[in-house]
């Protein structure tokens, strides 16, 4: 058995990736800056908090290389018209962006992103040999050179419930809409572009609807947007993100929410959701898992690329890894292969224990995985949703 690693001890591996960095056992190696950088890293997809802590670790363990980090978050639908005027007018000040599918897909539709993986393969791990079969099918369908991906999960969709306030728990589609019909106001989703929860109950609904094409958001979703319509007619709105699901939840405005593996464990442990909140998975579910990713806007300074890919391959050890299974915020979290809890810092396996569920490794066997839609379709699916579904909210 491996022996756990605690905060103490990953603190002292933190210099091992430039060591490995530098001696080409991940990849061989890129120039570096010959003077310390600045870095400039936003987060539009809350990946600063399994993440931020590493980062400024690798900053401290370099400073011939990165002299100071400078982290900011904005909400995923804004970046890529802020991105995209730096760019028009040549001052781009982003460096890294940590981003999900959203932006992500937005910006590869934009050509927003540097293609990192093919033009400094050199630079990085061999992210063929590294990445757990999960992550590694999301680096090649979503990531698309574009991307590196750095934490993952097998997600949803999934559904939070108050056991106490639900006694007939669906386990259809039907029954879901039955239920919501009959408590309307009493259930909600974010809006999908600025929601893990709500981008994997869009992408999984036409699977567990058995539509005509899953992966056809624009011709194969009939059932999908039907069903999607005639939901909303119990629903007076949709949050803009999925913190707001889980507060009203938590305080009792909400019966019923859809939910991921880490947005079910993480506020439970946080107290935002109480502790004794069911989850269920309506009959032919499939996992639409999600990744995050680290990206490098076009414009970027070139002497602060060696930095970054420096930081990229830094964050793929498996100490850096282990440490994302956190407070279950993105559960499991590791992208990598050989990264278990065991290894993870004690606070974390203390909340997993207590907040994870038995169930998880159940349905995690026992389901499908899917691959996501396409980023060029899910742009599609996104705007669709907004115009067709969002709009219509009382």
């Amino acid at each position: 058995m491996r022996q756990a690693l605690t905060r103490r001890g990953l603190l002292g591996t933190a210099t091992g990736a430039l060591a490995l960095y530098g001696s080409g056992a991940w990849g061989q190696p890129a120039p570096v800056p010959a003077n310390p950088v600045a870095l400039n890293i936003i987060d539009v997809a809350g990946n600063l908090q399994l993440t931020q802590a590493s980062i400024e670790r690798f900053a401290r363990e370099n400073p011939k290389i990165v002299s100071r980090v400078t982290f900011s978050r904005a909400p995923s639908p804004e970046l890529p018209s802020k991105l995209k005027a730096q760019q028009q007018a040549d001052k781009v000040d982003i460096d890294l962006v940590l981003t999900g599918p959203g932006a992500l897909s937005d910006g590869i539709q934009q050509g927003l992103w540097i293609d990192v993986v093919k033009a400094h393969a050199a630079g990085l791990p061999k992210l063929d040999e590294i990445y757990h079969p999960q992550a590694l099918m999301m680096q090649k369908n979503f990531g698309q050179d574009q991307g590196v991906a750095v934490v993952y999960s097998p997600s949803g969709p999934l559904f939070e419930y108050a056991p106490e306030r639900v006694k007939s728990v669906p386990r259809t589609a039907a029954d879901l809409l039955a239920w919501v019909k009959a408590n309307p106001k009493r259930f909600t989703y974010a809006r999908p572009v600025n929601s893990g929860p709500g981008w994997t109950f869009l992408m999984g609904i036409p699977y567990i609807l058995g539509d005509k094409d899953p992966t056809d958001p624009m011709g194969g979703w009939d059932k999908t947007w039907a069903f999607l319509k005639e939901l909303g007619t119990g629903i007076d709105y949709y949050p803009a993100g999925t913190g707001a699901t889980m507060k009203e939840l938590g305080e009792g405005t909400r019966d019923i929410i859809v939910t991921t593996c880490g947005w079910d464990i993480n506020p439970r442990a946080l107290g935002i959701v109480p502790k004794e909140a069911g989850i269920f998975a309506l009959e032919g579910t499939h996992w639409v898992p999600d990744t995050q990713f680290m990206c490098i806007p076009k414009g970027v300074q070139a002497e602060k690329i060696g930095a970054l890919l420096a930081l990229m391959t830094y964050m793929l050890q498996p100490q850096q890894q282990a440490a994302t299974y956190d407070k279950g915020y993105f559960y499991p979290g590791p992208a990598i292969k050989g990264v278990t809890l065991a290894m993870a810092p004690e606070e974390s396996q203390a909340v997993i224990k207590e907040f994870g569920r038995p169930i998880y490794d159940e349905l995690i066997a026992k389901l499908p995985t899917v691959v996501p839609l396409s980023p060029e379709k899910l742009v599609a699916a996104f705007r669709r949703w907004d115009q067709e579904i969002g709009a219509m909210a009382k």
